[in-house]
């Protein structure tokens, strides 16, 4: 992501698809169909939880909204995942640490989120744990009991 390339029109018909390079996969119509859209985003529970979080207790957020930070917020993972991978493979490393998605959030110029996430990965580390088992951070937003 850190290279873009140019991309040059093709001289033939130009309504054509571009060939694909000898050594990418085929990734069939079949095979794009499979992908769920649970596969692909943060379950919307877990969205909701936290976006109810941010609210007062009297607000109401809409199943699209809730929808549409769904996609967002996986993108953007995806995003930042994907540019922390980058730097494993250039570095020949199969496993993405903490300081690699601090790396990828400064180069994609989200250094404000990078700091907040540098706290966060410190108090990680200095509770001991190493990722098995989730931690509990403390928020400043109360949480929201439903009475639903």
């Amino acid at each position: 992501m850190s290279q873009l390339q140019r991309i040059a029109p093709q001289e033939s018909d130009s309504m054509s698809a571009p060939d694909p390079p000898p050594d990418a996969p085929v990734i069939t119509d079949q095979e794009v169909g499979e992908y769920r859209e649970q596969d692909r985003f943060l379950p919307i529970a877990n969205v909701s939880r936290i976006m109810k979080a941010a609210v007062p207790p009297t607000a109401k957020i809409a199943k699209d909204a809730k929808e549409c930070v769904q996609e967002c917020v996986s993108e953007f993972i995806s995003f930042i995942t994907s540019e922390a991978a980058e730097r494993c493979l250039s570095e020949k490393r199969k496993t993405i640490g903490g300081e690699d998605i601090l790396y990828a959030m400064g180069t994609l110029g989200f250094d404000n989120y990078a700091e907040t996430l540098k706290i966060h990965l410190a108090k990680l580390r200095a509770n001991g744990s190493s990722g098995s088992a989730p931690l509990r951070v403390e928020h400043p937003i109360e949480p929201r009991i439903d009475e639903e």
